[in-house]
């Protein structure tokens, strides 16, 4: 090799290396990875296997098509069995180890706590979580993406449309013991504090346990009208038969990270008439572009999946991903993905998520729904249709 060969080698090794040291983590010349850490196994693992399946609609939806700018988009998800400590260790192993670009479709409050300051710490996007705690939003981070309407904004529409439009004025609260549930009661408290209420009851009850028993006999003794509740859907499902059993005449109402399939599952004949609120648009009308996209998403990676909210919401966290991916010029970077979602809004088909430098949660829609006795939802816009039958 003569001296000009050698000088052209020489550059082109250093071409190549300067290139993968500037690559940004989680980038290759062929795919972005992705990783999601969340519940996939224990009481709450069809939140978080819901969440994986529709991130992976959209994203192998995208692959089907080319990817993005010729990269396809890959999903590494780990099980923290939403238990924090293994949230903890999770995170750093996805962070440090996989070198993730993104963390996306994080479940549950008290695992956001845990892994998403880790997050922000190494600058990694922390994207979608399942949960509408109020950390998460305020004060703003720009790292933290949100899509999902917050805890406060279902919490203020419970109340708002309880004592509205069913004139309901005895209300208690069934809430998990951490961080989840403790937001869902000081929401559920400050709603009743602006309208001059309290409450006539409260229950709680361990993470990752289905302990119901004591918190209805404490909330029993308020005679509420209505019980609104904060928790995953075994332990929620398990308060309304035990409430059932007892012959308490109220009306239950669940939050949305509760996950409404699975619970419709457990209460079966039990969970007619509970009231749902919802994050999502209705997962079965396909009159709506982004559900119609949805559907076609989910049946082309498991033809026999069934639609569901939770999956709905994962898909919508992947569209977004795709979606801004596309909008970065030149190679991808975290701050480039950062800048695309901060930038102009995005339309997803009959859905569209607003972020500005100063706010980070998408959309603030809040919707209703109601368990039919076979085990299906009405969907509803004001609680009064119900007692009508409407």
């Amino acid at each position: 090799m003569n001296s000009n060969q050698l000088g052209i080698a020489v550059a082109l090794v250093v071409s190549i290396l300067g290139t993968a040291a500037l690559a940004e983590d989680g980038v290759s010349g062929s795919k972005i990875l992705f990783g999601q850490v969340a519940a996939l196994t224990g009481p709450a693992q069809d939140l978080g296997q819901g969440m994986r399946r529709g991130i992976l609609a959209a994203f192998d939806d995208a692959n089907r098509r080319g990817g993005v700018s010729g990269r396809m988009l890959e999903l590494k998800s780990l099980d923290d069995g939403y238990e924090p400590e293994k949230t903890v260790a999770a995170t750093k192993e996805i962070i440090d180890d996989d070198k993730v670009f993104g963390l996306i479709g994080a479940v549950g409050t008290p695992t956001s706590k845990a892994s998403q300051p880790m997050a922000t710490a190494a600058k990694v996007p922390f994207i979608g979580p399942f949960t509408g705690a109020e950390f998460l939003r305020d004060p703003y981070n720009r790292y933290v993406v949100n899509v999902r309407a917050s805890y406060f904004e279902e919490t203020e529409a419970w109340i708002e449309h309880l004592t509205k439009d069913l004139g309901i004025t005895k209300i208690a609260i069934l809430y998990q013991d951490d961080a989840f549930g403790l937001a869902g009661l000081d929401g559920v408290q400050r709603a009743l504090a602006k309208r001059n209420m309290s409450l006539v009851a409260s229950g709680s009850f361990k993470r990752n346990t289905t302990a119901v028993k004591t918190a209805l006999l404490d909330i029993i003794k308020g005679n509420p009208e209505a019980v609104v509740t904060v928790g995953p859907y075994k332990p929620v499902a398990e308060f309304i038969k035990l409430a059932h059993q007892l012959k308490m005449n109220a009306v239950f109402m669940a939050i949305s990270f509760v996950g409404s399939d699975s619970l419709a599952k457990e209460l079966g004949s039990d969970g007619a008439g509970v009231i749902i609120s919802q994050v999502v648009p209705f997962p079965w009308d396909t009159s709506l572009p982004l559900v119609a996209s949805y559907q076609e998403a989910l049946i082309a990676d498991d033809g026999g999946a069934k639609p569901g909210f939770v999956s709905l919401e994962g898909y919508l966290v992947g569209r977004l991903v795709v979606e801004a991916l596309k909008r970065v010029d030149g190679e991808p970077t975290r701050e480039k993905l950062l800048n695309a979602i901060y930038g102009a809004p995005f339309d997803l088909g009959g859905v569209t998520l607003r972020y500005e430098p100063t706010r980070n949660q998408g959309s603030d829609q809040v919707f209703f729904t109601i368990l039919q006795a076979d085990g299906t939802f009405k969907p509803v816009i004001r609680l009064i249709k119900m007692a009508a039958g409407q």
